[in-house]
């Protein structure tokens, strides 16, 4: 299994579990894994282009220039977004439903690079 494969499956995983976490009451984790999805959705097509992508600044930009080069603005928009389940699992302020969405929109975001090599 590649790296990259590594990544997309981890993203996966983690947005599966983060969905089991919600449906057992724990926002917080499901925040967390949440986020993990998210961020290993985007080391996926950073690593197929040789890219750094060791912290959350490089995952920012690498979200916003795959926004650019897709012309497709809810990539940075839904990655903008989920990083508030990230800060959620920190400051647990976010209701069941708020990360509800955020997991929906991760799943988008997700499938959407899941198509960008």
């Amino acid at each position: 299994m590649t790296t990259q494969s590594t990544y997309r499956s981890s993203a996966a995983v983690l947005l599966e579990q983060a969905r089991a976490e919600l449906a057992a009451g724990d926002v917080r984790q499901a925040s967390e894994k949440g986020w993990g999805a998210a961020a290993q959705a985007v080391k996926a097509v950073a690593n197929a282009r040789g890219w750094q992508h060791r912290n959350h600044a490089a995952l920012f930009r690498i979200a916003s220039l795959l926004a650019t080069e897709t012309d497709d603005e809810d990539i940075h928009r839904w990655f903008h977004a989920v990083s508030s389940l990230h800060v959620n699992f920190y400051e647990n302020w976010l209701e069941p439903d708020a990360v509800s969405v955020g997991l929906d929109d991760i799943d988008k975001l997700v499938r959407r690079l899941s198509t960008i090599e």
